[in-house]
């Protein structure tokens, strides 16, 4: 309940602000974050959507011929990986700022690039099936 209101108090604050003008680094921050949820909710309705392919294709496929992992299972596990390589390699570019208030946003900034890619990878997976 008490994450629900924090998470309205920040969509209001965000709202508020015109990110594409002039800020002071607190609201570079807090704009930051927001393009990372943003990103990061269509990463999430993407995964869905990609999963549900990926265990349509293992239930349709022949495991006679075939004894390696499947679809799904291949699929989490690069996920996994992907998620761990986005949260240190996002903290490393942060890096360039340590210390600093902009850190924050630069890992920020960082993550949701990282992660809108990512999406535009799962929707071309199952185009290809």
């Amino acid at each position: 309940m008490l994450m629900a209101l924090v998470a309205m108090v920040q969509a209001t604050q965000v709202s508020e602000l015109k990110c594409d003008t002039w800020l002071s680094q607190r609201d570079m921050n807090t704009c930051a974050s927001s393009d990372f949820q943003r990103a990061d909710a269509a990463l999430n309705a993407q995964w869905k959507i990609t999963v549900a392919r990926m265990k349509k294709i293992d239930a349709d496929f022949d495991r006679s011929r075939d004894k390696r992992p499947g679809y799904y299972d291949t699929l989490l596990a690069a996920q996994r990986a992907w998620l761990t390589y986005r949260d240190q390699h996002c903290v490393s570019e942060g890096y360039t700022m340590r210390g600093g208030s902009a850190e924050r946003m630069m890992i920020n900034q960082c993550m949701a690039r990282l992660t809108e890619a990512r999406t535009k990878q799962l929707k071309d997976l199952i185009e290809v099936y």
